[in-house]
């Protein structure tokens, strides 16, 4: 029987998420595992694959659509089930009734939003409550509120940035189903408005003539002047960063262990493992497979705070931090304590290329204890990294440059490069940081420990 697919929560703390593009189409097969949508959150774009296989029957949510977490998008039915048999009875993801609950909420709200307005004062036209919380706790996906000209029907996701910017949506043409005004919609908007755009001032009282013993009308010049400063609203992904390295900075006890490293010899491995190798060789490849090898020499910093406990990991999953166009992602390489550093530094390119892409999935952005943020490309000498809850730790690496160090009594010319472990104080104490920084370091300097 027919089964409702509902908008995943494909990252913890994700409320709304929107449909970025379909990979199906209505009558077409799909197995488990299959890919079904990409959906976009605010820190990435994610692929969601099916858990039922079957057929599918309907696909309820538009491309660039938001919708709640938990809110039907899509009908999948049972291997060779047309579209009029998907009846409800017995389907453990279909309630009773004469049709799947999926039809019934698109009917209410193709309904509602034909409706037309109750009669109430202008007041209570004007109200929020429109768009208020439902008795589920959720905005109704459906409900427009009442605009100019009747009312629309707007996304909840939609609506809010309207509310934050200032735009009156019925200024914005919808270009989702029975002109739905969907996030692209509005992104279009704002991108031909780059400035909010101000009230028109009331007509003033004609005033009498100006005498000369009058102050002098303030200049225009005294009021913030919108033309020194251009505006950029803020991204999904933005607001997510702002949101949770605020959070971390507010709520983990950071501390901070810094290093110098001699970088010698594993530059001068990397060129070695680059000549005439299939595999293209990063420093932070190799940087990843110390950092794993040193969890290994100290297992105890391979934690993470659980509130109530501590959970030590049985396996290295170090997250590497990417830079991307409005941001920051850390997809996680797994188990990398058991792979090959041709493996590594294989799979390590292809999950950097598809962070680039907005291309990584659900599993790629969970999990692990650890990351390391490297900054060395941009000459940058040294840094302190902001911990990526619920992760305990972050190694900020810096550029590695000629500098001079004492070895046996004699002043030699290295290439060092200086690293920064911040460390969360709640699962990681000092000694315990100074060990893992020691494990690193000895394994930097003498890299042919890191392959064995």
């Amino acid at each position: 029987m027919a089964s409702v697919v509902r908008m995943p929560e494909v990252l913890a703390n994700v409320t709304e998420a929107a449909v970025a593009n379909w990979l199906v189409q209505k009558g077409q097969t799909v197995a488990v595992g299959a890919p079904l949508a990409e959906v976009e959150t605010e820190k990435a774009v994610v692929e969601y694959a099916a858990e039922v296989e079957g057929t599918v029957l309907d696909l309820l949510v538009e491309e660039g659509q938001s919708v709640a977490v938990g809110e039907p998008i899509a009908v999948i039915g049972a291997p060779g089930e047309e579209s009029s048999e998907a009846a409800p009875s017995g389907d453990a993801g279909i309630a009773g009734g004469a049709e799947p609950p999926v039809a019934a909420d698109r009917a209410a709200i193709d309904e509602q939003a034909a409706a037309p307005e109750p009669e109430t004062a202008p007041e209570a036209a004007a109200s929020p409550v429109a768009g208020a919380p439902t008795a589920l706790g959720a905005p109704h996906e459906g409900s427009g509120g009442a605009e100019e000209g009747g009312r629309r029907a707007v996304s909840p996701i939609v609506r809010r940035l309207a509310r934050e910017r200032g735009v009156d949506l019925a200024r914005v043409p919808g270009t989702g189903p029975d002109g739905r005004v969907v996030r692209r919609d509005l992104e279009r908007f704002l991108a031909g408005q780059p400035e909010p755009q101000e009230a028109p001032e009331p007509a003033a009282e004609p005033a009498p003539a100006p005498q000369r013993s009058a102050a002098p009308e303030p200049s225009r010049a005294a009021a913030p002047d919108a033309a020194r400063f251009d505006e950029v609203p803020l991204t999904g992904m933005r607001r997510a960063i702002a949101r949770r390295l605020t959070e971390s900075k507010t709520t983990v006890p950071h501390f901070y262990v810094v290093g110098d490293v001699r970088m010698d010899a594993l530059l001068d491995l990397r060129a070695q493992l680059n000549d005439g190798g299939d595999v293209r060789v990063s420093v932070n490849d190799l940087l990843v497979k110390a950092a794993a090898g040193a969890f290994k020499r100290v297992p105890d910093a391979n934690a993470t705070w659980a509130g109530t406990a501590i959970h030590r990991h049985r396996t290295v999953d170090v997250s590497i931090a990417v830079a991307i166009e409005g941001g920051l992602l850390t997809p996680v390489l797994r188990d990398v304590g058991s792979r090959s550093i041709g493996d590594v530094a294989t799979a390590s390119a292809e999950l950097i290329d598809r962070a680039r892409q907005g291309r990584l999935k659900q599993a790629e952005l969970e999990g692990g204890a650890f990351s390391i943020s490297n900054l060395g490309m941009h000459g940058v000498k040294e840094f302190s990294a902001i911990i990526n809850p619920p992760q305990s730790a972050i190694l900020a690496v810096g550029a590695a440059s000629a500098r001079p160090v004492v070895e046996d009594g004699r002043i030699e010319v290295r290439r060092v490069m200086t690293v920064t472990l911040s460390a969360d104080h709640r699962v990681i104490d000092g000694a315990l940081a100074a060990q893992w920084l020691a494990a690193f370091t000895d394994l930097v300097e003498h890299p042919m420990r890191i392959l064995l």
